[in-house]
């Protein structure tokens, strides 16, 4: 399996690129293709330091030809920049392509973390993205809440559980990603109209993190 990053040459790709390239292909896309080059080779160092040989390859290129080669593809990109990177790659990919995104509509403001969708009456990450899906099934949301310092750790075990809605096949698919990472536990919440649930849950946690003072925290349903 292909799994490609859109925006992976930040925490989140990093840190789905060191772990999952223990058994698959990883691509890292970047508007800038000798930028993601340039972290595919340091990836790749960083996984062979924590787990010695990889089974799969990292290799970087622009956010298009990611696209194009995808098996799974994951947007790894901010809110504001989904109608103009999604309009441009979604078309592109493979018809048997799944689109993860872990997008949040979040701003932080004098109260602290908000939700933009609720607060400015804007469209959910999952509603944008969905514009420019050729077939919607294949569209899921997950990793909304994960910590980027614990997740570029490859040696570090997680203990989180990880949102996930779609279409029951596609979510399969994540599902199994998800399992890939050592602590990791996938929790179904619904079709893709209930990703709303997810993505309000960021915010949440991080007002929840500054006004106590944890750190790097996630969520675990006991």
């Amino acid at each position: 399996m292909k799994i490609g990053i859109i925006g992976g040459t930040g925490g989140m790709g990093k840190g789905f690129a060191l772990r999952w390239s223990q058994n698959h292909d990883v691509i890292i896309g970047s508007r800038d293709a000798a930028r993601a080059s340039d972290s595919a080779v340091e990836y790749t160092n960083l996984a062979k330091e924590a787990f010695g040989e990889i089974k799969g390859i990292i290799s970087g290129n622009d956010n298009l030809s990611v696209a194009k080669e995808s098996d799974v593809l994951i947007l790894s990109i901010p809110y504001d920049n989904i109608d103009s990177t999604c309009s441009r790659v979604l078309p592109e990919i493979k018809d048997s392509c799944v689109v993860v995104s872990p997008i949040v509509p979040m701003t932080k403001t004098d109260v602290g973390f908000e939700c933009v969708a609720i607060k400015e009456n804007k469209p959910f990450s999952y509603q944008l993205v969905s514009k420019h899906m050729k077939d919607k099934s294949k569209l899921v949301s997950a990793f909304h809440v994960i910590s980027e310092k614990k997740l570029v750790n490859p040696t570090l075990v997680l203990d989180y559980d990880i949102f996930v809605c779609g279409d029951d096949a596609s979510v399969q698919v994540v599902n199994g990603l998800i399992n890939e990472i050592k602590g990791l536990r996938p929790i179904y919440l619904g079709p893709i109209e209930l990703s709303y649930f997810a993505e309000m849950s960021t915010p949440l946690l991080l007002n929840a993190m500054i006004r106590n003072k944890i750190k790097n925290p996630g969520i675990k349903i006991v």
